[in-house]
């Protein structure tokens, strides 16, 4: 087994043990914050999978974490804290909403167009602190935070001013001609729609780009070693701006499949959120879009777990936010389970030194 192979499996392992620790902990709080932790843990973790509708429930969770985990991992790679994938998810909501309802009503077309759209304007939202940084070094991590912000409330302005259906009696926007919807992708009388298979498709793109293409890997060699990136001819500032208007793209096209798969019209009125679990998704992958997908699964059954559990049991829903909490600073403690590494990569030195004698 090679040096490489064997430092995944031990990253895999460091992994599983984090969450069972996690989940341990998760049970001590549990423990000191109801009556029935017994029965309140039972069901975060077996909720998820007890009934169709919920087991549904899980997979329209998993949706949108996957493409944010995907959006956030590209930025990641590149070594640029982007984190306006809320912002830009908001926006392509927005955008999608806006095609859905003026885009001529063509069956089949009409989705493809409305999806495009929404990547057109998650992407132009990327650009602002992607120029911001690639032209005047600009923080990214300060105007991607700022720009969620404006995101959020302009957004929901030209919803409330030009898209509003007031009939409905709150803030949303009118229903999606059928021809904008998803179709569903077992004919259920649950609303499993065609997202998930997307998502996973994008998946698979996105690894292929990283991986095979000329261009993931000037993102991914900026990332690794920004002035061997230069030396090597990379513009890295070209590489700054199109890595995040990328993931700006995959970020707004996780708006357009929320609204068009789940909702059918605009609904949000306050931040879904899952731009910021995307980057929770990306740091338990690695940042690395086939790793995304487990990742994105694991967050998505402890949301999910998390809302059965609040319902059923009376336990707050923010309980899983601190167990995501605890997972994450676990898996980002290098130090955890380090000796471990150290003791393969001495005892594969040594090997390859006795061999070469």
């Amino acid at each position: 087994m090679n040096l490489k192979r064997k430092l995944l499996l031990l990253e895999t392992f460091r992994t599983l043990v984090t969450i069972v620790i996690a989940l341990l902990i998760g049970y001590i709080i549990l423990f000191f914050s109801t009556d029935e932790p017994l029965n309140a843990f039972k069901w975060f973790l077996v909720g998820p999978v007890s009934k169709t509708r919920r087991f549904v429930e899980f997979l329209n969770q998993t949706t949108p974490l996957i493409f944010t985990g995907l959006a956030v991992s590209i930025v990641f790679q590149a070594e640029i804290f982007n984190i306006g994938a809320e912002g830009q998810m908001f926006m392509g909501a927005v955008g999608a909403t806006f095609a859905a309802l003026h885009f001529p009503s063509v069956p089949f077309l009409h989705p493809i167009l409305v999806m495009i759209f929404a990547m057109f304007v998650g992407g132009l939202w990327a650009s602002v602190p992607a120029v911001m940084k690639a032209k005047w070094r600009a923080s990214e991590l300060v105007s991607s935070l700022m720009m969620n912000y404006i995101a959020f409330f302009l957004g929901l302005y030209i919803v409330n001013y030009y898209m509003r259906d007031l009939r409905a009696g709150y803030l949303v926007s009118y229903k999606y001609p059928k021809t904008a919807w998803l179709p569903k992708l077992i004919h259920i009388r649950y609303n499993l729609h065609i997202g998930i298979a997307i998502a996973l498709g994008f998946a698979i793109l996105t690894w292929f780009f990283l991986y095979r293409t000329k261009y993931g890997y000037e993102i991914r060699m900026t990332g690794f070693n920004r002035g061997f990136a230069i030396f090597s001819g990379i513009k890295v500032e070209n590489v700054e701006m199109y890595s995040q208007i990328i993931s700006g793209m995959i970020a707004g096209l996780a708006g357009s499949i929320e609204m068009m798969g789940l909702y059918r019209r605009f609904v949000w009125q306050v931040s879904p959120g899952y731009g910021f679990d995307g980057i929770i998704v990306a740091l338990l992958a690695r940042n690395n879009p086939l790793g995304v997908i487990p990742a994105a699964l694991l967050v998505g059954y402890m949301r999910t777990g998390a809302y059965i559990m609040g319902r059923l049991s009376g336990v707050a829903p923010e309980i899983v936010k601190m167990l995501q909490s605890m997972i994450i600073l676990l898996i980002t403690a290098e130090a955890f389970l380090g000796f471990m590494r150290r003791k393969i990569i001495e005892k594969e030195a040594m090997r390859m030194e006795s061999g070469g004698a």
